[in-house]
Formats: C-alpha cells, sequence, structure tokens
C-alpha cells in the first residue's frame, strides 16, 4: 500500500497575496520505479502518485484518508516569521 501525505502547499514565487492559501492536498508517494538505461527513462506501474486531491481543512482530508483505508502522514505548515520594520531603519547605523 502507498503512503499518502496532507499538506499544505508552499505559494508560487508569483504570488505576493495568501487567497487559496488555506487548502489542503492529499497526495501519494511515488513508489518503486524501473530504470531504462539505453533510453534514459523511468517509469513506473502505479499512476496513483499523480493523483492530487484538494480539501478546505486538514480534518476533511484525514476522515477521507481513514474511510478509503490511506496510510497518511500529515505535514504542519510552518509559521511564516514576520520582521517588522519601517523604512527608516534602512538609513540607520
Amino acid at each position: 500500500m502507498t503512503k499518502a501525505k496532507i499538506y499544505i502547499p508552499s505559494k508560487n514565487a508569483m504570488q505576493s497575496g495568501k487567497n487559496k492559501h488555506n487548502t489542503w492536498v492529499l497526495e501519494f508517494n511515488k513508489s518503486d520505479t524501473s530504470n531504462d538505461h539505453l533510453m534514459n527513462w523511468t517509469s513506473t506501474d502505479d499512476t496513483q502518485y499523480q493523483v492530487k486531491l484538494n480539501f478546505d481543512s486538514k480534518e476533511e482530508a484525514i476522515n477521507f484518508a481513514q474511510k478509503k483505508n490511506i496510510d497518511f502522514e500529515v505535514v504542519e505548515p510552518k509559521s511564516a516569521k514576520i520582521i517588522l520594520k519601517s523604512y527608516a531603519d534602512n538609513f540607520t547605523s
């Protein structure tokens, strides 16, 4: 059985706001892959790792995983460190 990860994705570098930053994602981990050294291809028989499910809350994602008997790991988001300073602080020595 493959293991799933439940997390909040980080925002894109092109985003400055926090809109839609509270959706939780259930994503399956990649299983064993086979390598074709001649063509330099990587393949797998399991396509489940391509599935990403979005949920409005962490509890919804956990309930879904438990109902479907999916082994999962919850990755808690790191809190952003906010440093308050003013424009005048640039000119103090």
